[in-house]
């Protein structure tokens, strides 16, 4: 069905985006319970890899300092990374298809799913730079770095999360996007700079990681949080994240048209 002027962008995203915000304010222990994880890596991984940086090398005053944007990172992978989950759960209630029949247009429905993600992921996000703060970690690059890391982490989330919606559009089955996801999720991890620099890595896993998305996401949020900040670093590694996440939102529009063909 034609979206009708009245569905227009902006107002159709703001109702979508409010239904989903007010679904998740009345639940927003998944919110606090959904941090147990990042805190066990920032304050377990803290503690056991602080030798680390004794390695020649390593280029980190602390391990701390080092592991604090890797687990903002990772906490944003793993968040995302299921958000198809919901879009599947909306599929089998049937909701999604009456949106689809209403004259709120299907990126109104995208977007809506990307506020709420995007939200989730900066306020989780901020929660664990604020953690490392406390635990002892620096951020010499002033607060311009913790922004440019909060503002990678919802990039990197909302390409993922797009990327698991359209999956769930796509698949329609949930063992199938619970396998895909489970077996990306190691690979993006610990093929990318997130808990070992990159100068002390096999060569292989640097060729690897120069091309992960994940390690674009880290490269830029530590490059701003450097004591002299590589703006053009951010910039590089910032805008080659945001064309791919801006894409795979695209995809993932453009998933609801094939999805709505398919009924």
């Amino acid at each position: 069905m034609t979206a009708l002027p009245v569905g227009s962008l902006v107002t159709g995203t703001w109702w979508m985006t409010h239904r989903r915000l007010s679904a998740l304010l009345r639940n927003p222990a998944v919110l606090v319970m959904t941090l147990a994880q990042p805190m066990i890596w920032l304050f377990l991984f803290g503690e056991l890899f602080k030798r680390v940086v004794e390695i020649p090398g390593f280029g980190a005053r602390s391990y701390l300092d080092y592991i604090v944007p890797g687990v903002v990172i990772m906490n944003a992978v793993s968040l995302n990374s299921f958000a198809g989950m919901a879009t599947m759960d909306e599929i089998e209630r049937g909701t999604l298809n009456r949106f689809l029949v209403t004259p709120v247009r299907r990126s109104a429905i995208a977007n809506a799913g990307v506020v709420e993600q995007a939200l989730g992921t900066a306020f989780q996000s901020l929660v664990i730079i604020l953690l490392g703060w406390a635990a002892g970690a620096h951020y010499p690059g002033g607060p311009a770095g913790p922004a440019v890391l909060v503002a990678a982490s919802v990039l990197i989330g909302v390409f993922l999360a797009a990327l698991s919606n359209t999956l769930a559009l796509l698949v329609r089955d949930r063992n199938t996007i619970i396998g895909l996801n489970v077996m990306l999720l190691l690979p993006l991890t610990f093929l990318s700079s997130a808990f070992m620099a990159k100068d002390l890595m096999p060569s292989w896993i640097r060729h690897v990681a120069a091309g992960n998305p994940v390690s674009w996401a880290l490269d830029a949020a530590r490059a701003a949080l450097d004591d002299d900040p590589g703006w053009g670093t951010v910039a590089s590694h910032g805008g080659w994240l945001l064309l791919l996440t801006a894409a795979t939102v695209g995809l993932a529009i453009y998933s609801f048209r094939s999805y709505q063909k398919s009924q």
